[in-house]
C-alpha cells in the first residue's frame, strides 16, 4: 500500500467502471428482515489497499440487496488517514463510516471523535462469530482501555495478520513433511531450502517506512514471548522491548536473515518480499494474508498452487504472536443522526454470515469465524482459511494509544539500522527502548525500562 501522498479521493462512481455484482458471480446473500432498513445515502472513506476490490464488491451486493446507496471515496493510504482527520475535526464531517488502519484507530477512540454504535443503536449487537481482534472494537473512554465492558465503537472490516507462507512442493522434495510451528522448526527448514543465489530459505522485510519492517518483526517478538510495554491493558507502558525476550528475538531474525535469508535484507519492502515468493525465489515469507490471492493469481505467478500457509511459529511455552494490521469501521460523531443511522444499517448488514460468505467469494478476507467453517474453507484455492483462522485468536493489539506512530518510527529506525548490520541487537534495543522511554514520559504515561543489555 502507498504509504505517502494523499491524492485526490476516488469516488465510488469514479472506481465501479462497469458491471454489477452478478458480473462477479456473487450470490446475492438471503437478507434477513432485520438486516438492513431503509438508509439515507452513506460516504465512506477508505483507503486503495490489496483487498479493497473485494469490498468494493460487497458494498455493490449491499446496494443491490437493500437499495441502500453507499459512496465510496478511495485514497491511498497515507490520504485516507489525512481526509479522516480533517472530517472528525470539521463543524460537520464529510465522512460517515470511517474504515481505520490498527495504526491510527485509537486516535479516533482517545480523541472522541467516533460515535459509539450502541449509542446510536443500542438494540445493535456484534454477530457472535465476528472476530473482535483483541478486543479492538471496544472503549472504554473513562479508563482509556480497550475491552469488552467499554462501548461498542467499531466492526471489522479486515482482519489482516501475518501468515507463514511457505513452498509446499519443495517441501515435499526435501522430505520435510509438516509447516513449522516452532521458531527452530522454521531455521531448520529455510536452511535446508537455502540455494542462493537462485533461491532464499527465506525472505524478510528490512526497509524503513511507516510501518515496514517493524510489523514484520512482531511475530518473532511476541512469538518469543517478548513485547514492546508490559501491560498496555492495564496502563503500564513500561518498556520490555530490550528484556531478554527481545534479545532472542532480534538476534533470531538477523541470524534467520544471515544464514538462509536474502543478502539485501534491509533494503526489501513487502511488495520485493511477495515477489520473491511469487517469482520462485523464496521458500518461506511471513507477510500480512491479504497477499494469499497473488500466489495462485497465473498474471502473477511462477508458483501457482505450490505456495501452501500455516500459523506464524513461536518458541516452546509460548503462543504464536502475529501482530495485527487490520481494518475497523467506526461512524464519525459530526455527522447528522440519520447518517449514522444509515451506516449502522450497513454494519448490521456486513457482519451477517451471507455478507461475509461473499466477501470470501469476492477475495475479502472474512471477519466471521462462521466463514472459516464453511464448506468453501475446504476447497483449494481456500487453503489459507485454516491457518487464519488458528491464528486470529492468537492476534496481538500491539499498540492502545494515539501516539502510536512515534513509537513505530523509533522502531523502523533501529530494526532497520540493526538488519543493516549499522547496529549490534543489543545497541539497537538498548537505543531503541530508551527513545520510547522518552516517549512515553512526554505524553505522561506509567513507563518505566529495563536495565540496558550488555
Amino acid at each position: 500500500m502507498p504509504a505517502n501522498g494523499a491524492g485526490r479521493g476516488v469516488t465510488r462512481r469514479q472506481v465501479v467502471a462497469g458491471g454489477g455484482v452478478a458480473a462477479f458471480g456473487l450470490l446475492a446473500p438471503r437478507r434477513p428482515a432485520e438486516a438492513a432498513a431503509k438508509a439515507v445515502p452513506i460516504t465512506v472513506v477508505i483507503n486503495q489497499s490489496p483487498w479493497f476490490d473485494s469490498f468494493r464488491k460487497v458494498v455493490e451486493l449491499y446496494e443491490k440487496d437493500t437499495g441502500n446507496k453507499v459512496e465510496l471515496d478511495v485514497n491511498p493510504f497515507a490520504g485516507s488517514l489525512e481526509k479522516q482527520r480533517n472530517s472528525v475535526r470539521a463543524a460537520q464531517g464529510q465522512y460517515d463510516l470511517l474504515v481505520m488502519n490498527s495504526g491510527w484507530f485509537a486516535e479516533m477512540y482517545f480523541g472522541g471523535f467516533l460515535e459509539a454504535i450502541s449509542d446510536i443503536d443500542p438494540a445493535f449487537k456484534l454477530d457472535p462469530d465476528i472476530y473482535t481482534l483483541d478486543n479492538t472494537v471496544y472503549f472504554d473512554a473513562a479508563k482509556k482501555t480497550m475491552t469488552p465492558s467499554g462501548k461498542l465503537m467499531s466492526v471489522p472490516i479486515a482482519p489482516l495478520i501475518p501468515l507463514t507462507y511457505y513452498r509446499g512442493d519443495l517441501y515435499k522434495e526435501a522430505g520435510l513433511v509438516k509447516a513449522p510451528e516452532t521458531f527452530a522448526e522454521l531455521e531448520a527448514n529455510a536452511k535446508r531450502l537455502n540455494k542462493p543465489p537462485r533461491r532464499y530459505g527465506i525472505v524478510q522485510r528490512g526497509a524503513r517506512g511507516p510501518a515496514s519492517v517493524s510489523y514484520d518483526f512482531y511475530p518473532y517478538l511476541y512469538g518469543f514471548g517478548g513485547g514492546v510495554f508490559k501491560n498496555q491493558a492495564a496502563g503500564d507502558y513500561s518498556v520490555t522491548l530490550n528484556n531478554e525476550a527481545g534479545h532472542t528475538a532480534l538476534d533470531y531474525y538477523l541470524r534467520l536473515a544471515k544464514e538462509a535469508g536474502h543478502p539485501q535484507t534491509a533494503s526489501l519492502e513487502q511488495a520485493e518480499v511477495i515477489q520473491n515468493m511469487v517469482t520462485g525465489k523464496a521458500g518461506h515469507i511471513i507477510v500480512v494474508v491479504s497477499a494469499w490471492s497473488q500466489m495462485d493469481d497465473p498474471d502473477k505467478s511462477l508458483v501457482v498452487d505450490k505456495v501452501e500457509f500455516a500459523v506464524p511459529p513461536h518458541a516452546p511455552g509460548f503462543s504464536p504472536g502475529p501482530g495485527l494490521g487490520h481494518w475497523l469501521g467506526g461512524i464519525a460523531r459530526n455527522v447528522p443522526d440519520d447518517r449514522k443511522r444509515a451506516a449502522v444499517e450497513f454494519l448490521r448488514w456486513f457482519q451477517t454470515a451471507d455478507a461475509q460468505l461473499a466477501y470470501a467469494k469476492a477475495g475479502g478476507i472474512p471477519v466471521s469465524a462462521a466463514t472459516y467453517r464453511d464448506p468453501i474453507s475446504q476447497e483449494r484455492k481456500f487453503r489459507w482459511m485454516k491457518p487464519l483462522s488458528e491464528a486470529l485468536p492468537h492476534a496481538v493489539n500491539i499498540y492502545q494509544f494515539p501516539e502510536a506512530s512515534e513509537v513505530i518510527s523509533i522502531l523502523e529506525l533501529g530494526l532497520n539500522q540493526a538488519v543493516a548490520g549499522n547496529l549490534t541487537a543489543v545497541a539497537a534495543l538498548n537505543s531503541m527502548a530508551g527513545q520510547i522511554h522518552d516517549v512515553m514520559s512526554k505524553h505522561g504515561y506509567k513507563t518505566g525500562v529495563e536495565p540496558p543489555l550488555r
